[in-house]
This record gives structure tokens, sequence and C-alpha cells, in this order.
């Protein structure tokens, strides 16, 4: 448990001439919540999708169980244990629920029984099933949500990135998916988040970690954090200051 399962080292990335990221450095516990906190700007999408091989890091290092996965394609990700589920409504919607649970074993090979797969999360999530003959865009945004979350989770993942799950979501909702990744953290599946809701994230995390232009200006303790005046003045406006650092 002592070997970090993703270890993001001095990476560099940006939008063409932009730097967003400038030397981020983080570590992810293996079968740990991590939430990743911060203003806006402050580069947290971005650093999942340079973890996750959609912008190419410019410079330092990403490491994925003892191996280097710097700007390795999405698909060769996936086949090492490695999802992500971005923010937004990402389904097809003019598909069935059971189609686009299908379409999640794309990347598997041919030894994997994606129909079992699908069988078994469909059994893991009740609402699923009861709809899997609907069309995806007769969900509600929480059982969108919860079918995205599904579908990442039919390569059977060791790792899952997931960028904003609550927007959109009421209340019981919320609560419903971080039970999910509870639940995920309890079979051993590390949790990567960010979230607007920093408070209730970070109550349900293991670790915390604060990012301010592009780089990690705090990593402790989720419950440190959320016990941290620094980390409030951040919410409220505030900068943090080089003793944070």
């Amino acid at each position: 448990m002592n070997e970090p399962m993703l270890r993001v080292k001095d990476v560099i990335a940006g939008y063409g001439e932009m730097t967003i990221l400038n030397g981020t450095t983080f570590d992810v516990r293996p079968g740990t919540i991590t939430t990743v906190i911060g203003p806006n700007g402050a580069g947290k999408s971005t650093v999942f999708k340079t973890i996750f091989g959609m912008l190419k890091a410019r410079s330092g290092s990403i490491r994925f169980k003892d191996g280097d996965i710097t700007n390795a394609t999405p698909k060769r990700l996936l086949s090492l244990g490695l999802c992500y589920v971005p923010q937004g409504r990402n389904i097809f919607p003019e598909l069935s629920v059971r189609h686009n649970l299908e379409l999640g074993g794309v990347a598997a090979g041919k030894e994997v029984d994606v129909p079992g797969r699908v069988e078994a999360l469909m059994d893991r999530f009740p609402m699923l099933r009861k709809k899997a003959d609907r069309q995806a865009s007769t969900l509600s945004g929480g059982e969108q949500k919860l079918l995205e979350i599904a579908r990442s989770l039919l390569l059977d993942p060791q790792l899952m990135l997931i960028d904003e799950p609550s927007i959109g979501l009421s209340p019981m909702m919320v609560q419903e998916v971080f039970d999910i990744l509870k639940d995920l953290r309890s079979k051993g599946v590390s949790v990567l988040m960010i979230e607007q809701n920093a408070r209730s994230a970070l109550e349900i995390s293991d670790d915390g970690l604060v990012l301010e232009l592009g780089r990690t200006r705090m990593q402790d303790a989720a419950s440190k954090l959320l016990a941290d005046p620094r980390v409030g003045q951040l919410f409220l406006g505030g900068v943090v200051g080089d003793t944070a650092a």
C-alpha cells in the first residue's frame, strides 16, 4: 500500500502556446479516493486529460502501476485498467441503455465476456436493468451519470478518473453517486475525482490536493485539508500563499 498507484511528476502541458500545467506533481494511493480542488483555471480538468492521453505532456512523467504511461493512448490506458468519466453528459442519447453499456466494451479483448459483464452491471445498478431498453436520452441527469459510471466499469478498471460527477444532480443523486464511489473504493478501485462541492467530496475522500495555476500547492489527508483555513481562503477568492506549497 506504500507505492502509489498513480504518480504525476513535474508535468507541463497546455493548449497551443498557452501553458496550463506548470510542473504538476502528486500521487494517488491504491484503494483510495483522492479529490482535486482549486479555483477555476487551476488546471484540474487539464490534468485529467493529460493523464488519459487526450492532451500531450510537454515534459514530466506519469506512471501507473510502476509503468510509464506518459502520452500513452486512451485505448492503451483502458487496457491497463485506467478509465475516465469526463465532465458533463457523455452518452449516446439515441441508443438504448443496454447498447450504451455494450459500447463500453469496444476496447475489450476477445477474452472478455462483454455480455456477461453487462448483465453483472445491470444487477449492480437495478435502475439500468429496469430501463435497459429505453433510449438513454429519456433518463434523468442523475441516471445518465450512473450509466456513464457503469459503462466505465465494464473493463474492470483499477483507477477511475471522474470529473465533476455532481454537476446538475439533485442532492439525493449526488449522494448516490458518492455512495457508488465509496463502494468502488471498498472493492479496491482507486478514484481520482474533481468536484465543485469540495467539502462534500473531501468528506468521503482519503486524500486531497489543491491545484493553483497548474501547480500542486497542497497535498494531504482529506481531513486535514478540510480543517485548513488556507483551503477556505482559496474558495473565498483568496490565493494560497507560499507557506502552503
